[in-house]
């Protein structure tokens, strides 16, 4: 049978067919309710344990703190509201206020000599040695310890005999005339605590300013050799800048432990001899779990938290503008 030739027009071929498939409705957006239909938790459910535990571990007894540094609690029964006499105790007590100036001296220098050797031990193993990472090991290992395992092992080193520790250590190399009785001696005894924690943090510093020195580029150190720079200037102009942000995070940390330092004074020298290695720290554990007074050990506490806090906040400030300029 013959057909016909289609028919064909100046407008060009036909038109395809409409396509009259059925398309998939666009679905709007999926609105979470409270839970989920298929079973699952939404995000905040998980979150809510956390912050459950969160609140009975941390802000009960932080807030129930709060209330019993206004009242004359002593750890068991009931307790009567006595206003701020709490806090005049405070001024007026002489040992209190010998332990915040011990806290003062021994955070100073526990945060300038912890920051100065951790720099010197970073740029010691930032340099190209066959024996660098065997080196950090070393000196970052005594961070990792036990507060309370370096302190007893300080004591030896301080062992007041002749021939014991470091006094043994003088005598052995003919230096016999600076044996001390390191921990016995009230002028020497607080300084010793600092050595101690110096001993066991700086490597920890040392971690810190690593992580910085290896984010210096190196292009800035040739382009300043280039230039004719010294050790010294790319140090001071090129590297030091950098650093600011590890400089900041190292004198928080170190500030903030050394104004809540407890461990290794109590456990060296119980904050004697008399008081002169006594430090917040150690007042207000003494005059909760010794004396019993712990609404007057909880008014010490909280003003030791006040102190911390607005030390750190103060210093973060400066360290935050001068991360800016440098």
């Amino acid at each position: 049978m013959n057909t016909l030739p289609e028919r064909t027009t100046s407008e060009g071929p036909p038109a395809p067919a409409a396509d009259t498939r059925k398309r998939p409705a666009t679905r709007g957006p999926v609105r979470t309710t409270k839970w989920r239909r298929d079973g699952t938790v939404p995000p905040w459910g998980f979150v809510v344990p956390a912050l459950l535990v969160y609140a009975v571990v941390v802000l009960y007894p932080s807030l129930a703190g709060v209330v019993y540094a206004f009242t004359d609690w002593s750890g068991i029964g009931g307790f009567s509201f006595v206003g701020l006499d709490n806090f005049r105790t405070l001024l007026d007590d002489r040992r209190a206020l010998e332990s915040v100036r011990n806290t003062l001296l021994l955070t100073v220098a526990v945060v300038v000599v912890q920051n100065a050797v951790g720099l010197l031990l970073a740029l010691g193993v930032h340099a190209n040695i066959r024996s660098r990472s065997l080196l950090r090991v070393i000196f970052f290992a005594p961070a990792v310890v036990s507060p309370v395992m370096v302190a007893f092992l300080w004591k030896y080193v301080y062992n007041p005999d002749d021939d014991a520790g470091l006094n043994g250590i003088l005598g052995a190399v003919g230096l016999g005339g600076l044996r001390q009785d390191w921990l016995g001696d009230p002028s020497l005894a607080l300084w010793s605590v600092a050595a101690m924690v110096v001993w066991q943090y700086a490597g920890y510093s040392m971690v810190i300013f690593l992580a910085g020195l290896q984010g210096v580029p190196a292009e800035l150190h040739e382009a300043a050799r280039i230039d004719g720079a010294g050790t010294w200037q790319r140090f001071r102009y090129v590297t030091w800048p950098l650093l600011a942000p590890a400089l900041t995070i190292n004198l928080m940390l170190s500030t903030i432990g050394g104004l809540k330092l407890f461990d290794q004074v109590y456990a060296a020298t119980n904050g004697g001899p008399g008081t002169s290695s006594e430090t917040l720290s150690t007042v207000l554990y003494k005059e909760a779990f010794v004396f019993g007074k712990f609404g007057y050990s909880t008014a010490v506490a909280l003003v030791l938290a006040l102190f911390v806090a607005a030390v750190s906040l103060v210093q973060l400030r400066y360290l935050r503008a001068r991360e800016v300029t440098a």
